[in-house]
């Protein structure tokens, strides 16, 4: 039986879709699949593969499994083994990369070699080429036909955003491979927009998968799986766990039930009782960052921020502005990467620096009431240190920051001695200070006395 399909730009509709359980899956089982991502540039480092987290991530939402995730390069006998492997474990595979024009774009041979299926040009892919190089006036090439060639009743998964279509392909026992480009946001649209409705169709998925995510800021990973370690016991749904992220701890909930309300109910009482055992220590949820929580509340105390930089660079301020609206709350930032600058804008005075060095209390204290006179703010945070690689001394090593936070209480410097290479000790810096400023508007009351 052949499929066909259609896309609108808005609804993908399938026709004549085969339904049918794969062996040793019973009805009604939760389907599952497994990703590959396919390119030796992601073998050697060059590019890191986001695709697989995001497929598994829409994946995880209409309820498909994932057991497995992995790399490939372009090498056409390995891509058909890893896909004919994958098959025989799950329900499906998506793949991602390596429907390009190019040589080493094999992906959709190796799918045919896995699958044993022959090859069809589909006129509508060759069509939609023409009419794209035309409207750009280039000249279409043999090598971008070869991207119209796909597996005999493969359903056709259109690419509104590059060249290369993807495809379905089907096993006469209901499995699947799905390949999908490499290319993220050509990947990102096809998969929402395409593949998931497909699927959800093909396996008459019912479930949904949510996930319910508590940032943490100031507690170790051990710690938290101390305070809570029974709940991983007693909980199959929904699942918890605790993972790094951004240097600071998440701890994630994953409730699975016939919509998104009932999961979220299953959820609810152990996320409550995870915030009662945590405390404090938790700042926000789900897609809230620091910088977020931090601008929220300052808008609710009706105060203003200035931020002052070093070592940092500008990335505190990076981090504030990435937040949408921050502009009612952040008045600004100063990287005051010389001393001289430091002294010229921050009014930092040189007798300071001379007796303590810019990577001191002092002079982050300095730098902090600095930013907020001059930038006219109610609150200030500053940050200075040895970020390294070179620099770095007995005394004041690579990865020593100081970051001060004044406001109208007063001023409190910290020490912090980060671990890691150049960009992460900066990264560590950058959340570090935001942790600090946060736990300040915590503990003080708005307005109070001024120092």
């Amino acid at each position: 039986m052949e499929a066909s399909s259609s896309y609108d730009g808005h609804a993908f509709q399938h026709r004549h879709q085969r339904v049918l359980p794969a062996p040793g899956r019973l009805l009604g089982a939760v389907p599952s699949a497994e990703i590959v991502a396919v390119g030796t540039e992601l073998l050697l480092g060059q590019l890191v593969d986001t695709n697989t987290a995001f497929i598994a991530q829409a994946l995880a939402g209409i309820g498909m499994d994932v057991h497995g995730t992995h790399t490939v390069g372009d090498n056409r006998e390995r891509i058909a083994e890893l896909v004919g492997g994958a098959l025989e474990r799950a329900d499906g595979v998506i793949t991602s990369g390596g429907l390009g024009p190019t040589v080493d774009d094999v992906t959709k041979e190796a799918v045919c070699d896995a699958l044993g299926a022959g090859t069809r040009v589909d006129g509508e892919a060759i069509e939609a080429m023409e009419a794209l190089f035309a409207s750009a006036g280039r000249e279409l090439r043999e090598n971008n036909r070869k991207q119209a060639i796909l597996p005999h009743g493969a359903t056709v998964l259109k690419n509104a955003h590059g060249t290369a279509p993807g495809f379905v392909a089907w096993r006469a026992d209901g499995k699947f491979v799905a390949c999908v480009p490499g290319v993220p946001f050509e990947m990102k649209a096809m998969v929402a927009g395409q593949l998931l409705p497909l699927l959800e169709r093909h396996f008459h998925l019912r479930e949904t998968i949510v996930t319910h995510t508590l940032h943490t800021f100031g507690i170790a990973e051990s710690e938290i799986d101390h305070r809570i370690a029974d709940l991983f016991e007693q909980s199959d749904n929904p699942k918890i766990a605790v993972l790094a992220h951004r240097f600071t701890c998440d701890v994630k909930l994953n409730g699975k039930a016939q919509n998104r309300e009932e999961a979220q109910a299953l959820i609810a009482p152990m996320a409550d009782e995870i915030r009662a055992r945590l405390g404090a220590v938790i700042y926000g949820s789900d897609s809230e960052t620091l910088a977020f929580v931090v601008l929220q509340l300052m808008r609710e105390r009706g105060e203003r921020l200035g931020v002052a930089e070093s070592c940092t660079g500008g990335l505190v301020s990076a981090e504030l502005t990435a937040v949408a609206g921050a502009s009612d709350v952040f008045v600004g930032g100063v990287v005051a990467y010389d001393n001289d600058t430091k002294t010229r804008v921050l009014g930092v005075p040189p007798k300071r620096i001379a007796e303590f060095g810019a990577v001191s209390g002092e002079v982050a204290s300095d730098m902090a009431q600095g930013a907020r006179t001059n930038l006219g703010s109610d609150w200030a945070v500053s940050v200075t240190g040895v970020a390294g690689p070179s620099g770095g001394t007995s005394e004041k090593p690579v990865g020593l920051v100081y970051a001060a936070i004044v406001g109208p209480y007063g001023v409190t410097a910290h020490r912090l001695q980060l671990s890691g290479e150049r960009a992460q000790v900066q990264q560590r810096a950058t959340i570090h200070a935001l942790g600090l400023l946060w736990r300040r508007l915590r503990a003080e009351p708005k307005g109070a006395r001024e120092t």
